[in-house]
């Protein structure tokens, strides 16, 4: 299936296209504070709608994933690294999917805190 995203302003929006059926809460650091549901499709499974650099960029720690913001609303929509295989990844904020049923997700607790 294919989803619609964006941050709020809209000056970062996606597709995303695989399929939904959880997603993952992370207690680190910047995932706590973002309050981000995490939902992992590979890179490929993601087309951005505006210019790559629409997005701004932060990363921290072993600085292996890129959290994508949008600058003008503060909105993290996704974020982009690899997953342990090498392969390029994509974990979409599904809070900023259009017309989705949080409650309706399987959501899996991650302890990045401690990893």
């Amino acid at each position: 299936m294919k989803y619609r995203g964006s941050c709020h302003c809209g000056r970062v929006a996606f597709e995303a296209e695989g399929e939904l059926t959880g997603v993952l809460s992370c207690n680190c650091s910047i995932c706590q504070r973002k309050g981000a549901l995490m939902w992992f499709v590979p890179r490929s499974a993601l087309t951005l709608l505006t210019p790559d650099d629409q997005a701004a960029s932060y990363t921290f720690n072993r600085h292996v994933i890129r959290h994508r913001f949008c600058p003008e609303c503060g909105i993290h929509p996704f974020g982009e690294g690899v997953d342990p295989q090498g392969n390029p990844m994509a974990a979409i904020n599904v809070r900023c999917l259009e017309d989705i049923d949080l409650d309706a997700l399987a959501v899996t607790h991650y302890d990045g805190r401690n990893k």
